[in-house]
């Protein structure tokens, strides 16, 4: 099993940097209990209050099948009061189920996503992070026992180093000569067999993603242009998005707005996501992967978005310390791999990057 005690070390000091008399909101399933019980004792060894918020792992599925309008169309004042109030917050994603909630109508999903916008805007204020805890549901969906998915998330956090801080020291020094070199970039091209998108990145902030906010990350992104993603990318990793599984999807783009969209699977999820409301036809990210430590998708976006070698495209809200503008109450990211036979150009110059293969 992973340990807990340096994972919770690492989600502490690195990602959360975990301050004397600070209130820590931890929130996960109950799949996660020890590595929530060694987050308890870390976070009250730095002289800090762990507010703990763990529920069955089935909780969110039966929200969703018992909710009338009034639940699905508010939320508990109380809920947002509490957000604002902490210091931190971690989400520890542990289900029992992947698949839990492929069976809800997508618009209920999309009412309350829209719904809790304000909630969600309140964390992303806060000094926040999100992760993984292995659950035997996880391991399915990569197709792995649940001993080598262990071992493989254990790689991606970078636990099996002698030092995990270090390491992603050392990864955020080697990512910032990238931010470096991008912060001057005009125009990134991304092509690939299905996929021939231009974006406009000018004056935009590139953000070296180190692991304190997604951990495990290994990252560079930004928020395009609103008006400028012109051309078609087609995503060729599959994504199991509120455990509806969707793939192939192909979006054209024209003035920065998806004017054409189709899904191999899962294309009634795609349409409804894209109606959120306006800024979800728009994109709000553009990210490039970086973390050799993860060398295969493995159904769990936080994990795929990272593969060396891949870019992924979010629609809906920007991020925005990047200097995006777009908002929504979506934000899906969707990947696409460049490690056998696509490129990345910017403004004309093929990026050189571990893992990607070129044109």
């Amino acid at each position: 099993m992973i340990d807990t005690g340096s994972f919770a070390r690492l989600l502490c000091d690195w990602c959360l940097e975990v301050a004397e008399g600070q209130q820590v909101m931890i929130v996960s399933t109950m799949l996660a209990e020890p590595l929530i019980v060694a987050l308890h004792d870390a976070v009250l060894e730095r002289g800090a209050w762990p507010l703990l918020r763990l529920t069955p792992p089935e909780l969110e599925e039966r929200f969703y099948a018992a909710a009338g309008d009034p639940q699905l169309d508010s939320f508990p004042p109380l809920e947002l009061a509490e957000v604002g109030s902490t210091d931190a917050w971690l989400r520890v994603r542990a289900p029992a189920n992947t698949r839990a909630l492929a069976g809800v109508d997508p618009e209920r999903l999309r009412r309350v996503a829209a719904t809790r916008a304000p909630i969600t805007e309140a964390r992303l204020r806060k000094r926040w992070s999100a992760t993984i805890w292995p659950t035997a549901a996880l391991a399915q969906e990569a197709g792995m026992s649940e001993r080598e998915y262990e071992l493989f998330v254990e790689r991606a956090l970078f636990l099996d180093r002698p030092d995990p801080v270090a390491a992603w020291r050392e990864l955020g020094e080697q990512q910032e000569e990238l931010v470096q070199l991008l912060s001057r970039a005009r125009e990134v091209r991304i092509e690939a067999d299905g996929t021939d998108l231009r974006l406009r990145v000018d004056g935009r902030r590139w953000i070296n993603s180190d692991g304190k906010r997604n951990m495990p990350s290994g990252e560079v992104f930004t928020g395009p242009l609103e008006e400028s993603a012109t051309g078609t990318v087609r995503f060729t990793v599959p994504t199991a998005s509120h455990g509806v599984d969707v793939e192939g999807v192909t979006l054209t783009f024209a003035g920065g707005e998806v004017v054409a969209a189709r899904a191999e699977r899962g294309e009634e999820y795609l349409k409804s996501a894209l109606a959120t409301d306006p800024g979800a036809r728009r994109l709000g990210e553009l990210g490039i992967g970086t973390n050799a430590g993860i060398d295969r998708s493995t159904g769990s976006t936080l994990l795929d978005e990272k593969i060396a070698g891949t870019v992924h495209l979010a629609l809906g809200r920007s991020y925005p310390e990047t200097g995006g503008t777009n908002a929504s109450a979506l934000h899906w990211d969707l990947i696409c791999d460049l490690r056998d036979g696509g490129g990345l150009t910017v403004d004309g110059e093929l990026l050189d990057l571990p893992g990607f293969s070129g044109l």
